[in-house]
């Protein structure tokens, strides 16, 4: 008896381990993320960036040219430079070095006197 009673208890937990594996659909196809799929963003230059208000979205490409603090970088186009604040996370495991073309996306922060970017997603460029 006691054996009967341990089986089917075996055979109910693991019943409910296997429920837990996610959302299949009809079609065979795993769970994917949404979002939007449709226009996006332009890149503008450091100098049009400079110009836009407080907490803008924007899009740069250049290159990061060097470290100017703890996560402070001095990011540079052909029209000119900026301080871009990466915190360590929004690396995502990347290494680059001055040579190498990146698309950074993320908000204008105005002070009083000066202007940077707080970066949201750092991509590397081929």
């Amino acid at each position: 008896m006691k054996k009967i009673i341990l089986a089917a208890l075996f055979t109910g937990m693991t019943f409910g381990v296997s429920a837990q594996e996610g959302f299949v659909s009809a079609e065979g196809q795993g769970y994917s993320q949404g979002g939007f799929k449709g226009p996006t963003p332009g890149a503008v230059s450091v100098a049009q960036a400079k110009t836009l208000r407080d907490d803008a979205w924007v899009v740069l490409e250049g290159n990061i040219i060097r470290q100017v603090g703890h996560e402070l970088y001095e990011f540079k186009d052909t029209t000119g430079s900026i301080y871009v604040d990466i915190d360590d996370k929004r690396w995502m495991g990347q290494t680059l070095s001055p040579a190498d073309k990146v698309r950074i996306e993320g908000e204008i922060d105005k002070d009083w006197n000066s202007v940077e970017i707080d970066v949201k997603t750092v991509r590397v460029l081929k």
